[in-house]
């Protein structure tokens, strides 16, 4: 399994926010070009960057400090940076990628616009493309998804969701708990492993609720191809040791 270290961007400052809430923001003294080369020295191939002002409020703006951030960070190509955050356009996509950002995530447009995404899935390749599904699990233990910045709440289940993409390509899928995001009360096992029952082909990425090296071996073990953790190693709650069976370049 791989394991792909995150940093979210508010303001232009490294945040951590407690289940999707932007009132329980804890920042960190870490600048984004620090943790980068960090995590490049711990052995990440990949990082992935979540742009909250933009997930909220829509769009990336030229004028984002996140983006001039992201901008920065993708220069020395050090890690592969994979990118969500208010991604709702082709001409967002083409930024990013001309920056050399090496995949965007798409959130909220997956659910909203699903037929110009699944053009989107057509023009770059799905190795290019990760679409994010957020969700909360209901008293019916059905993930429901959330979409916004998690802000708005659908009807929409993660299982209907990811099948309307079923027949494009579909590659990448990232799915956080938002309940346990943040939290480091252990990811939801059981909502991944339901999701590779369903879907065995798609390379879904966990996130949520990794606090030790025991949840990514948990996670590892059920089969999931990859894990999003942010809090666990920004707070260094897991040690180098025990990051190199995840890490490919140790």
């Amino acid at each position: 399994m791989l394991l792909i270290p995150s940093i979210d961007l508010r303001g232009g400052k490294c945040v951590r926010l407690l289940k999707g809430d932007f009132n329980a923001e804890t920042r960190y003294e870490f600048t984004p070009d620090e943790l980068m080369w960090r995590y490049q020295r711990l052995g990440a191939s990949w990082l992935h960057l979540v742009d909250l002002d933009s997930a909220r409020d829509g769009g990336l703006s030229r004028d984002n400090p996140n983006r001039t951030l992201i901008a920065q960070l993708a220069a020395p190509r050090a890690v592969a940076l994979q990118v969500g955050g208010g991604i709702r356009s082709r001409e967002a996509l083409d930024d990013l990628f001309a920056i050399g950002v090496a995949r965007a995530v798409i959130g909220s447009a997956a659910v909203e616009r699903r037929e110009e995404v699944t053009e989107w899935l057509a023009v770059y390749g799905p190795a290019r493309i990760c679409l994010a599904f957020d969700v909360r699990i209901d008293a019916q233990q059905v993930p429901r998804l959330a979409i916004r910045g998690w802000q708005q709440e659908t009807s929409l289940s993660l299982w209907d969701a990811v099948a309307a993409f079923e027949n494009s390509g579909l590659k990448h899928v990232l799915c956080t708990d938002i309940e346990r995001d943040g939290a480091l009360a252990g990811p939801n096992l059981a909502l991944y492993a339901e999701a590779l029952r369903r879907f065995p082909d798609i390379r879904w990425q966990a996130s949520g609720g990794v606090g030790t090296a025991a949840d990514l071996s948990a996670l590892a073990a059920r089969g999931v191809p990859a894990a999003i953790s942010g809090k666990a190693l920004l707070e260094a709650r897991i040690s180098t040791e025990e990051l190199r069976t995840f890490l490919p370049n140790v």
